[in-house]
Formats: structure tokens, sequence, C-alpha cells
């Protein structure tokens, strides 16, 4: 584990330490939290590219590849992937910096969700170029 498994020369969407009230019955974070933190860092690269309001329609794969414990930095990278009329494709991986250190690092997930540009009655309406 290392600082250099952090994606270089990239910012985290979503960055924050795993606490307490996050755990499941065995003590380690909650799978469902980290699911959580997936969407939000995801749609926020999405409402970014589409300018406006997207919805979550589809999660297209969630692995779990190490748990997360309390305490951990979690700092989520999401990138759109792909671009269709209306809906737009997320990659994220999650990272956690065992105790904040950032010599102890881990990919701990990764995911891809599918979002779809809406409009404000709530209706699918094409994403606008890339600026």
């Amino acid at each position: 584990m290392s600082s250099s498994c952090l994606p270089p020369g990239r910012e985290p969407t979503l960055r924050l330490v795993a606490m307490p009230t996050d755990t499941n019955a065995a003590g380690d974070i909650f799978g469902g939290w980290i699911m959580a933190q997936v969407d939000i860092a995801a749609s926020v690269v999405a409402h970014r590219r589409a300018k406006g309001r997207v919805v979550t329609v589809a999660v297209n794969s969630f692995e779990f590849h190490h748990p997360v414990f309390v305490g951990d930095l979690i700092s989520c990278y999401a990138e759109v992937v792909r671009v269709g009329r209306t809906s737009l494709t997320v990659a994220v991986e999650v990272y956690a910096e065992r105790n904040r250190q950032p010599d102890a690092c881990i990919k701990v997930t990764q995911a891809t969700l599918t979002f779809v540009a809406v409009d404000a009655q709530r209706k699918p309406m094409p994403v606008p170029p890339a600026t």
C-alpha cells in the first residue's frame, strides 16, 4: 500500500472520513454507505457534463475489493466514460487511506453507473455537446 495508488494528476470528486456511525454489525463500514458515496460522486460529474439535473437509472457494476474501516479517508474518483443521447455512464474508483495515512493507501471499490439527463418536468432530455 502506498500513496502511489491514488490516480496521478487527478483530484478526488468526493473525499470523506468513514465514521463509527457508518458501520455494519461486524464493525466494518457498511457497503451501502460506500454505495451511497459512489452514487453521490458519480452524480457530481454527470451533473456537470449534462449541465443540469440527472437521475441514476442503473448501477452497471459494483465491486468491493477490500473492506473500509472506521477512520479511513475515502477518496472517490469519478469520470464520465460514455455519453449517449440522454444518458451518461460514469466510472468511479474508491481509495482508502488507512487511518488517514497517505502511505497506507488501497483501492477498495470500483463501479460504473448510468444516469439520464432530465428537464424540469423530470423527462429525459438530450445531453448537450461537450464544451
